[in-house]
């Protein structure tokens, strides 16, 4: 569905995208990872023939994408990072009027505003004007807007931004629905828990180039860390941390001040049995005990050597 390859975009000197190479096939929930400043929002916008680039190709759909390929951009809704919708008109209204940019015929579009609005939940809120609404359901009108016209590639730049729990679980299962209905769809967000939960293959992007790309579990196998041990209530003496950082399959040790031992493990069978072998051997006291598989969060930190933040 989307093909770029060698796409490289530049600033003056700085170089924004750096021969990026992308392929997302059709039916795909896509996550796109990377710190601020990686290249999300210029690939994007270059996919959208909104940025000039200097050198690349991008076909959409199977054709190149080019400013006046208004067939193509038929095909796709966007939903920005920041909220945009007219405050002086209703939900409805709203909604009608992005609709409207794609769907000229009336009747048409009346349906599909309908069933946007049926979709995100906003039925007893579609007289309201967008002031009037919480949070939650500000992004869900959002969401209405950039697809009631049913695309068949969605964009969403990190739709639950400073939401609360239950309106992001709607989202999240929105976007699950919207693909299980045939669309595919590009996510990104600073949340590593929902790109895990609902995508079926992450790329990760830094200093404008992807450095992995694959599954989950395909991106957990790349790193180090196959376990994380996390001891709590660990008076260690001196020597003992640097006894632990010589068990086997250790490879980083962290002790704070709160006396919580924190030990990075690479994958192998009974890591938390020799750890607390040691500490038994060693007559020291310990309290809650957790074990934790690699998340995306690690992958992330591992391959970029970066927070991921808003």
């Amino acid at each position: 569905m989307i093909h770029i390859e060698n796409l490289v975009k530049r600033y003056g000197e700085l170089v924004a995208l750096d021969h990026l190479n992308l392929d997302i096939q059709e039916g795909e929930i896509f996550g796109l990872l990377g710190p601020n400043g990686s290249g999300k929002t210029t690939a994007i916008n270059c996919l959208l023939a909104l940025l000039k680039y200097d050198k690349g190709t991008i076909q959409v759909f199977g054709e190149q994408m080019q400013p006046d390929s208004y067939h193509l951009k038929r095909q796709i809704g966007v939903v920005p990072q920041n909220v945009a919708v007219f405050e002086q008109m209703t939900v409805y209204e709203n909604i009608d009027y992005f609709c409207g940019l794609y769907v000229p015929d009336k009747k048409t579009r009346r349906k599909l505003v309908e069933e946007a609005i049926a979709f995100t939940g906003l039925e007893e809120h579609q007289k309201m004007l967008p002031r009037k609404l919480s949070g939650g359901l500000l992004r869900r009108l959002n969401i209405a807007c950039g697809i009631a016209h049913q695309p068949r590639l969605i964009i969403m730049d990190e739709p639950t931004v400073a939401v609360d729990p239950q309106s992001r679980n709607k989202i999240l299962e929105g976007i699950v629905e919207l693909n299980r209905r045939g669309s595919t769809i590009i996510y990104t967000s600073h949340y590593m828990e929902e790109v895990e939960q609902i995508c079926t293959r992450i790329m990760i992007m830094d200093r404008g180039r992807c450095i992995a790309s694959g599954t989950a579990e395909e991106l957990k196998r790349m790193i180090k860390t196959g376990e994380t041990i996390v001891i709590e209530g660990v008076a260690l003496a001196d020597g003992q941390k640097a006894d632990i950082e010589k068990l086997p399959h250790v490879f980083q040790v962290n002790y704070s001040e709160e006396k919580v031992l924190t030990v990075k493990c690479t994958s192998a069978q009974h890591n938390v049995v020799r750890i607390l072998n040691y500490l038994q051997e060693q007559n020291v006291a310990f309290g809650r005990v957790l074990s934790e598989l690699p998340t995306l969060n690690d992958v992330f930190l591992e391959i970029t050597g970066k927070e991921l933040r808003d």
